[in-house]
């Protein structure tokens, strides 16, 4: 990191410690899905948390060698909603939130780890070794803004099983993924589409964090086999369309109410390659041929020049 102030500081005044740093945590750690491949709880708290200390040594080194920069962190808040209002229900959509956002928005933004957290951890023999002087560096090195990404929600409910005694410790210990019945969903990619999401983000920001500066990073919508969308030799991706206006809105009408949000950023200007899924699922405003290389919009790119163009729709 501070490689990077010394030879880029000239350049660039607003910085990001990590992109979705819970992600390598879960897929790493939990699930294996991403290297090292591994299913191991107290190996994934570890990780979870000597990457907030890298952060928060990132922003200690920034604020030291450019106190006139910005630096921030990028997270996946996925809002987690309990399927019903039972007691069991709700616990499980609070932990789920715990792990999933507050585990790193938290130490973040207000320098500290929710109590509730540590006494789950604690009660299961997971609490990582620290010193206080690690604490103390967490404390005294919050972000100045948030970036946020946003897909979709993450509907929970009780668990329905007990923990087998001898099984690996997962997060679906304490929460299972509930599909709400008459969800409104990407058919292309098997994603709930949930735009109050958003506002739902930005309300917890304000109410919670202290209407910290954020910006949504990270919002889009993946389809497979975009290709039979094609007419007149364009894509006519009017469902991205319908999805980014949908988005929006809530944007609008949670910065209306107050959120303290500065730009909107679609994933994605191309068609990009994924970690797990190679090029099948398509983001793009512009289309790439991989078989020319060639570039061309789709009907969304238009759209999406016009809407900067007029700063609205």
């Amino acid at each position: 990191a501070r490689f990077c102030f010394d030879t880029y500081g000239n350049l660039v005044d607003q910085w990001i410690t990590f992109n979705e740093p819970i992600v390598p945590v879960e897929f790493g750690y939990f699930y294996d899905a991403h290297y090292p491949h591994k299913v191991d709880a107290e190996a994934a708290v570890k990780v979870a948390y000597h990457t907030q200390l890298a952060s928060s040594r990132a922003v200690k080194a920034c604020h030291e060698l450019l106190p006139d920069s910005k630096i921030g962190i990028v997270l996946n808040l996925t809002p987690a909603y309990p399927r019903s209002q039972h007691p069991a229900d709700v616990k499980a959509a609070r932990i789920a939130d715990l792990f999933q956002s507050q585990s790193f928005l938290d130490p973040s933004v207000l320098g500290t780890y929710p109590q509730e957290l540590v006494e789950i951890l604690h009660e299961q023999g997971l609490l990582p070794d620290t010193t206080e002087e690690e604490l103390e560096l967490i404390r005294d090195n919050t972000v100045d803004f948030l970036g946020v990404n946003y897909y979709q929600p993450l509907r929970v409910m009780a668990p329905r099983f007990a923990k087998h005694p001898e099984s690996p410790l997962l997060p679906e210990h304490f929460y299972e993924p509930y599909v709400m019945p008459g969800r409104k969903i990407n058919p292309h990619r098997g994603w709930e589409i949930y735009e109050q999401g958003i506002y739902d983000i930005a309300q917890n920001i304000k109410e919670n964090y202290g209407n910290i500066e954020w910006m949504l990073t990270e919002n889009g919508m993946g389809v497979e086999g975009e290709e039979k969308f094609r007419e007149n030799e364009m894509i006519q991706d009017d469902y991205r369309i319908d999805f980014v206006k949908g988005h929006l809105r809530e944007l609008h009408r949670a910065i209306e109410d107050g959120a303290n949000c500065k730009g909107y950023l679609i994933w994605t200007f191309i068609d990009c390659w994924s970690w797990l899924n190679s090029y099948k699922n398509r983001y793009g405003l512009v289309e790439l041929d991989l078989e020319t290389q060639e570039r061309r919009l789709k009907k969304s790119g238009h759209w999406f020049k016009e809407l900067s163009d007029n700063n609205g729709f």
